[in-house]
This record gives C-alpha cells, sequence and structure tokens, in this order.
C-alpha cells in the first residue's frame, strides 16, 4: 500500500503536464523560454496555495539539469543551507527556497553573495505579496513571477487526467457534475482538488454515491480564509469597492465570504470607513445606522450578527456616495507634505508674542455668528479644500451655505 497522498504522487514530471500558468509555462512562457536557452536566472514565485509553485520549481531544477535542494526558510538552520551552498561551489545548485518570506536576517545575508556571485540558483515560494513580505534585497537579486488562481476549467481537466491515469487505484465512478463540483469548491487550489478524489475513493471504493452524498462527505468547500493573507485583503478591498459602486449584489456576496471568517472586529471597521470614506454627505444619517449596527453585531454576535450586516451593507450599497470630505482633508494634507506651512493669522494666537495683535473678532457678538476676519495664513487666503458634490439633498444645502459664509468671509477685493 502506498503511503503517499495522490497529490504528492501525481504531480507532473515535466512543464508540458502542468494545467494553467500559460504565461509562464506555456508554448511562450517566460521559464519556458529560460529552459530552452538553458539560461535560468534566480527568480521568486508568488501566488495562491495549490497554484502550481512547488511543482514548476521542481521541474525547472529536473529539466535545467542541476542538482536541486529544498530549504524551508521557516524550519530550516542555517547549517543546512551552509552544507548545500559548500556543495554548490563545486558543482552548481538549484536551491529551492520555501516560504522565503519567512527568512530570517542571518539566513539571508548568508545566502544572498552566493545568488549573486552564481555560486546557486534561487527560486523562492510564497503566497504572500513579494512586495509587502520579502526583504528588498532578496528581491533585487531575482525576478518576480505572479502565479494566477487556477480556473475551475484548469482544474478540472487536471482531474480527468488523474483519474485515467489512476484508475486502477480510484476505482470511482464520478459523473461531469461531480468533477465540476469539486473543482469548483477547491478555490483554485489542485492538491485539494486531488485530495477530495482520494478521499471519496477512500470512503465508498467501488460503491456508488450520489451527488449529494458526495456534498456531505466532501463537508463546506475550501475557502482562504487565512485572516492574514493577501487574499483575505483582496476580499476587504473587493467588498468596499462593490459597495462604492453600489453593485448590492456584489457587495452581499463579498459580505458572506468575509462572514465566513468570523472576523467581526475587521468586518465592522471596514463598513465604518465605507460610512465616512465613500458615502459621507450624501446620506449622514449612515453614519449613526453603522454605529447602531456595530453595537447590534457585537451584541448579539455570530450567527445572527448577518442579518444587520446584511441590512446595513444593503442599504449602504444602494446610498448616494459622496467621497468630498476625503478629498478635502488630503487636498490639505497634501499642501502640508509640500512644505506649505505658513504663518498662522496673529489674531488667532492665544499666546502673547513680540508682534502687534490685531483684536480677535468673536463671532457669536455677531449676527448669525459671522464677521470678516482672516483665518488662513497670508499665502493661503484664497485656498478651497471642500468643494462638494452636487445631486445630493443634504451635501448641496452645505454646499449653498458655503458660498454664503464665504461671501462674508472672503469678501471680493
Amino acid at each position: 500500500m502506498n503511503k503517499q497522498p495522490l497529490a504528492y504522487r501525481a504531480r507532473p514530471a515535466k512543464l508540458a503536464d502542468l494545467v494553467g500558468q500559460k504565461h509562464l509555462i506555456g508554448k511562450d512562457g517566460v521559464i519556458t523560454k529560460m529552459l530552452s536557452h538553458q539560461k535560468i536566472m534566480s527568480f521568486i514565485l508568488y501566488g495562491p496555495p495549490g497554484s502550481g509553485k512547488t511543482t514548476i520549481a521542481t521541474i525547472v531544477g529536473l529539466e535545467y539539469g542541476l542538482r536541486t535542494f529544498t530549504f524551508n526558510a521557516s524550519t530550516d538552520k542555517k547549517a543546512t543551507l551552509r552544507e548545500i551552498i559548500e556543495g554548490a561551489k563545486h558543482y552548481g545548485a538549484l536551491v529551492i527556497v520555501d516560504e522565503i518570506h519567512r527568512m530570517n536576517k542571518d539566513i539571508q545575508d548568508y545566502l544572498l553573495p552566493h545568488v549573486e556571485n552564481g555560486d546557486v540558483i534561487m527560486i523562492g515560494l510564497t503566497t504572500e505579496n513579494p512586495y509587502h513580505s520579502i526583504n528588498p534585497a532578496i528581491r533585487s537579486r531575482a525576478q518576480v513571477f505572479k502565479l494566477q488562481q487556477l480556473s475551475v476549467d484548469d482544474i478540472v481537466e487536471r482531474l480527468l487526467q488523474i483519474i485515467e491515469q489512476y484508475q486502477d487505484e480510484l476505482k470511482i465512478s464520478l459523473t461531469n457534475q461531480m468533477i465540476s463540483y469539486i473543482a469548483s469548491s477547491s478555490n483554485g487550489d489542485i492538491r485539494t482538488a486531488i485530495n477530495n478524489i482520494e478521499l471519496l475513493s477512500a470512503v465508498y471504493g467501488e460503491d456508488s454515491f450520489s451527488y449529494e452524498e458526495m456534498i456531505k462527505t466532501l463537508g463546506k468547500p475550501n475557502l482562504s480564509l487565512d485572516k492574514n493573507s493577501d487574499h483575505y485583503y483582496n476580499i476587504l478591498s473587493a467588498f468596499q469597492k462593490s459597495i462604492r459602486g453600489s453593485d448590492v449584489d456584489a457587495s452581499l456576496h463579498y459580505l458572506a465570504r468575509l462572514i465566513m471568517t468570523e472576523d467581526l472586529k475587521s468586518i465592522l471597521r471596514r463598513m465604518s470607513v465605507i460610512a465616512y470614506e465613500d458615502i459621507g454627505f450624501a446620506n449622514p444619517t449612515i453614519q449613526t445606522k453603522m454605529d447602531a449596527c456595530a453595537n447590534a453585531c457585537e451584541r448579539v454576535g455570530f450567527p445572527e450578527a448577518r442579518i444587520p450586516l446584511s441590512l446595513m451593507v444593503i442599504d449602504m450599497a444602494l446610498s448616494p456616495k459622496s467621497n468630498s470630505a476625503e478629498v478635502s482633508i488630503d487636498a490639505a494634507l497634501k499642501e502640508l507634505e509640500e512644505g506649505k506651512t505658513y504663518k498662522i493669522p496673529n489674531h488667532l494666537i492665544n499666546q502673547a508674542n513680540f508682534e502687534e495683535k490685531d483684536a480677535y473678532l468673536y463671532p457669536y457678538s455677531y449676527e448669525d455668528a459671522l464677521i470678516y476676519q482672516q483665518y488662513l495664513p497670508d499665502e493661503l487666503f484664497d485656498r478651497v479644500y471642500y468643494q462638494g458634490i452636487r445631486g445630493h439633498k443634504y451635501e448641496e444645502a452645505l454646499m449653498k451655505r458655503n458660498l454664503e459664509i464665504k461671501k462674508v468671509l472672503r469678501p471680493k477685493k
């Protein structure tokens, strides 16, 4: 009996057997071209789990003809790498660095010179965005190639190959509908799909089973729920952009994916941002509603919190939108970043100084609490940060009042 998992044994042995990633390993793919010219440079493969990173790296080692070693940056010690490097000085080597984003500085400092002088070729593997998670010193010595999540069709194609290749071992009969479900529920991870086929074979053997029995056996679909992963932040981003774009159905789809993480705090934080950033003055009651929603969700928790969340997301997605508050403060901040920190008018300064001060005019002593006096520094006297967005009743009222105020505070000279 073979104890190695089917997903391990079924790993392709040449690039032509891989599915997906045509931009890298297709006929005109960059890795294919490097191999055909027998010129491999160090590179980093970045992509989601099960997209083929390890397989591609292993095949490159085989087809390039270099001795290949695997080093796990999370668990292996510097002594392991030193042993590899010493051998590489005489024969050359390809080092596959798994979880390269976890490589500590000591190991990195030891490896870098050997990559730079060509003693070793390095292929780094990571699920994390290398531009955020990998030290620039490593990145500068390697090309970064991004792998795409495998499509359902890619996974179906590979599953059909495996079912045919291992039919004597698997013995199960799967309909096209079953194979399609296994592929789509794997969330782009081909290992998960293969493991599920192996599980069904172990549970049912040659016995027949229904589509419903299969779903019950496999349990919940594979979901990318790591709250520290790029994929999770991509869902948060898609969630906010769907609400901003007023697509209520997309907003609910991404809300559902976030609810599956049960990370209520992150969901509420993002929704609070949306209330102020994307809706703002167009519907100012939304901020109060959002506070009430947050209180209710924290009080009842999941699973009941899904209901006020859904109510709030529908309201937000269909609400009119205004980002004028964000645009206004960003314009003011940009000027400060450019060094425009001019002298405050004397009559606004509390403490005495050596300059003659005009009297501060207390607005409440005047009709409508308005009286002409300068508030901005001289250099910014005519600066306008808030311009507003038309089409929303509340904000148009603010804009109208702002014009009336400016007639007093900034009369035309």
